[in-house]
Formats: C-alpha cells, structure tokens, sequence
C-alpha cells in the first residue's frame, strides 16, 4: 500500500497538472465506487474546478468549487494517471476525468480495485470516519510530542506505528526501516523505549520520509506518481523485504515475523527485545 511519501508525492504531482483545471466530462468503470456515493454525485462533478489537493495521512483530498472534496484512498494498487486524452484505455482504469480544454485527462487506475473514491461536502469531510480518527502527521509532530504519545500508552512499538489513529501515513516499510535505524525491536513495548531510543526513532522517521519524498517514493509492486514514473526510494531500503540477507550492519541474517497481525523486518542483533 502506498504510505505517506507515496501519496504526498501524487499529491505534488496532482497539483503540477489539474490545479485550477475544469471537470468536462466523467467515465466511470467502477460500480463498487458508484455505490459508494451519494445518487446523481457524478453530474455533479461535471463543470467543477479543482480549487486545492491536500493530504491528510494516506488520503488524497481534491477541493472542488460549490464546495464539494474528492476523498480518494489508493489501498493496496490505486495510481493516477495523466495522459493524452488519445491514450488508449487500460481495463484496470475506473474512472476518467476529461478536463476542459485541456486535451489531457485524469485517470484512476486500481489492478486490485479496493481504491475508494468517494464525494463529500468540504465542510463536513473532517468529521467523515477514516478522517476525524487520525493521528499525528509524522512529519508534523515534534520530538517531545513523539516520545509523549509512545509513553502514554503500552503496546507494541510496530502495530502502534501501523495504527493510523497513533499516527497517520505510515506503513509496513517505513516503520521497519525507521526501527532498525533506531535499533529498536518491532516488539518492544512503547512505554520501555528510553527517551535517547524515542528521539532517535522519531529524527530517523522524518529524515526518511522527507529523503524519500525527493525520491519520488518506494516502489516494490505497482506505486507509480503521476507521470507514470516509480519511486526511487527502494535503493535505500536496509532491512524491508530483505529478510535472509546480511545485515548492513553487523551481517546477521534480517528475520521476517509476524507482529501483531503484520509482518516486521528487523536485525535480531542490532534490534535487541531487551
């Protein structure tokens, strides 16, 4: 699934290429969207200008004038694309946005189709569940607010991370790597993490996550920005996916478990339980 990196990178992308632009014209192939949203949502859609896209957690937020929001959520294998409007159609694009004089359009294209595409009145979209129980942005809480929220709760340091409402983008690769950069073990308990192991944690979650949003992104299955490109980010990846090499470190073997109900990538040596 796309984490934070990977959505603010189409966020940016979206951004360079309808922002100000007029909907002329919908397809949709998707009745499962469809169903999801209010009778009638796609006429009004038509003649709509996108006036801002923001992020929030892993969710995409397009603002469109008369004061209706796109909320899109890519899952496991939803993508944008931006193409020609002369570009053959993919059985797996389920919706296109014809823009107006524009002689391009939008694509949502979703291989596994759990994508969710919804419209919603901007005033009230921050209540709408899925929004209103988020957590932090990483990238915005600070160091104190970081070891804070891990103290006042006692539970195991990976699911937390991967709780959206604990804190809000991240996912199974980011959460491994920014672990083994701190050397912490994926089943430590959040409140037995010493301060000196917490800052360092929350430092190396935000030095990725920017370093990998100048890359575009990781890309390990389908993730691709905007322009069709994929990320770069992966070349960096110490531990995530790399269960049964060496180490960087030290050269132990990186150990795949399931904690929780998720699967951890850690070094059983530099990341010590006690």
């Amino acid at each position: 699934m796309p984490e934070m990196p990977e959505v603010e990178t189409v966020v940016r992308g979206l951004r360079r290429v309808i922002l100000n632009q007029t909907i002329a014209n919908i397809h949709l192939n998707a009745p499962k969207i469809d169903a999801d949203n209010p009778r009638g949502w796609l006429n009004r859609l038509k003649g709509q200008t996108v006036v801002a896209i923001r992020r929030r957690g892993k969710n995409i937020l397009i603002d469109l004038t008369d004061r209706y929001t796109l909320w899109v959520h890519l899952r496991m294998t939803g993508q944008f694309h931006y193409v020609p409007r002369n570009h053959s159609r993919d059985k797996h694009d389920l919706m296109e946005f014809s823009l107006l004089g524009n002689g391009h359009v939008l694509r949502f294209r979703d291989y596994r189709r759990f994508g969710r595409v919804r419209l919603r009145h901007t005033d009230e979209i921050m209540q709408e569940e899925g929004l209103a129980d988020l957590g932090p942005e990483p990238l915005e809480i600070s160091a104190g607010e970081f070891v804070h929220l891990c103290r006042k709760s006692s539970r195991m340091i990976k699911p937390a991370l991967l709780d959206q409402s604990f804190i809000a983008g991240l996912g199974n690769i980011y959460t491994d790597e920014m672990l083994f950069a701190a050397g912490v073990h994926p089943r430590r308990l959040t409140d037995r993490i010493s301060r000196k192991k917490l800052v360092a944690m929350h430092g190396a979650m935000q030095a990725m996550l920017k370093r990998s949003i100048t890359m575009m992104g990781t890309t390990v299955d389908t993730y691709t920005g905007v322009n069709g490109r994929t990320g770069r980010f992966q070349k960096y990846l110490r531990v995530y996916g790399r269960d049964g090499e060496p180490c960087p470190n030290c050269g132990t073997m990186i150990r795949r478990e399931k904690v929780g109900s998720r699967s951890a990538h850690f070094c059983p040596k530099c990341q010590r339980l006690w």
